[in-house]
């Protein structure tokens, strides 16, 4: 006879009160109630340092609370859980650090959503490969201004804050930048870009036809192949994270946790991991599980001038596969 699937009775879901938090919190607590009908489900809405200073860059606000850049994201939350108050906290897994704090596991990751980033204009002719030279490209992700730059030198970066609506204003305003970089997975959870299946191989495509953003006329997009463009590790996924230890939490996030999407996602971390680098570090890495077979490619970027090193990898365990990519950067 097969054991009962343990049943909560309750549980306290803990996230940022942004639109796209609130549309995350929204998936993780219908997968617990399918999972667990009956269950109670109470939310508990948490404003963080990075959602209340956005008027200067991730870096300097990292940098007078005392955490890592994308920290700011998470601290409140995870005083929080760790004061008992949540049971579970929903984040955008690329803003979780790489090693977590000994008081917390990361459980679960949901199915995830696409992974590319997106470049969007306001001009249908000014793709990543046709803007003009010394354009502004809006992003707060050291990473993401990293990649512009790498495909085109010619091109400058500047940093742009907000949620999503907020930098779509800002991008359509014409003020902040000539352009700006999201990431798809958001987009598409907040309707302003359709869903549509990744191709079957992700090519490089120069350029692809630009999309429209939906309640923006004067937008355009471009998704982002992820073998050329190289997103974050994580990106895409929602990660449920809890108190080491809490075996109810942790059954009720494993009965809801994503299979593939979660042998990608540690092998994506263990690599950063190898490398030492977390949230702040300019690297990008793309991963793809076909027939049990992971494949992975990687681009690390130097903290000052100079070209990125570049690996990939292919194997079925996670971490063996992550420790490949690593020995394997060049």
């Amino acid at each position: 006879m097969s054991a009962t699937k343990p049943q909560p009775q309750k549980l306290v879901v803990g996230t940022r009160g942004s639109e796209l938090a609130l549309t995350q919190a929204d998936a993780t607590e219908a997968a617990l109630a399918a999972a667990f009908p009956g269950i109670g489900l109470v939310r508990q809405i948490i404003r963080t340092t990075g959602d209340r200073r956005t008027d200067v860059s991730l870096a300097s606000v990292a940098k007078s609370e005392g955490v890592f850049d994308k920290g700011v994201f998470i601290k409140e939350i995870e005083d929080a859980l760790a004061d008992g108050e949540i049971d579970i906290a929903v984040h955008s897994l690329k803003d979780l650090p790489t090693v977590l704090d000994e008081r917390f596991e990361l459980a679960a990751v949901l199915e995830r959503a696409p992974v590319r980033d997106v470049w969007l204009a306001r001009d249908p002719c000014h793709s990543l490969e046709n803007i003009p030279a010394g354009s502004r490209i809006g992003t707060s992700s050291v990473r993401r201004a990293r990649e512009a730059t790498h495909h085109r030198p010619d091109l400058t970066t500047c940093d742009l804050r907000g949620n999503v609506p907020t930098r779509l204003r800002k991008l359509a305003a014409g003020d902040a930048c000539d352009a700006a970089i999201l990431a798809e997975a958001g987009l598409v959870r907040l309707g302003l870009l359709c869903q549509v299946p990744p191709a079957p191989v992700q090519k490089y495509q120069v350029p692809p036809a630009p999309e429209p953003i939906q309640n923006h006329p004067n937008l355009f997009a471009w998704r982002l192949a992820p073998d050329h463009f190289h997103p974050a590790a994580g990106q895409g996924a929602i990660g449920l994270e809890i108190r080491a230890g809490d075996e109810a939490a942790r059954a009720a996030c494993r009965a809801i946790r994503h299979r593939t999407s979660w042998l990608r996602i540690l092998a994506e971390r263990e690599f950063l991991r190898l490398l030492d680098g977390g949230c702040h570090t300019p690297v990008g890495i793309f991963s793809t599980l076909e027939n049990d077979e992971l494949h992975l490619k990687a681009r690390v970027f130097p903290e000052g001038e100079g070209p990125p090193r570049q690996a990939e990898s292919r194997g079925a365990d996670p971490i063996a596969t992550a420790t490949t990519l690593y020995q394997s950067l060049a």
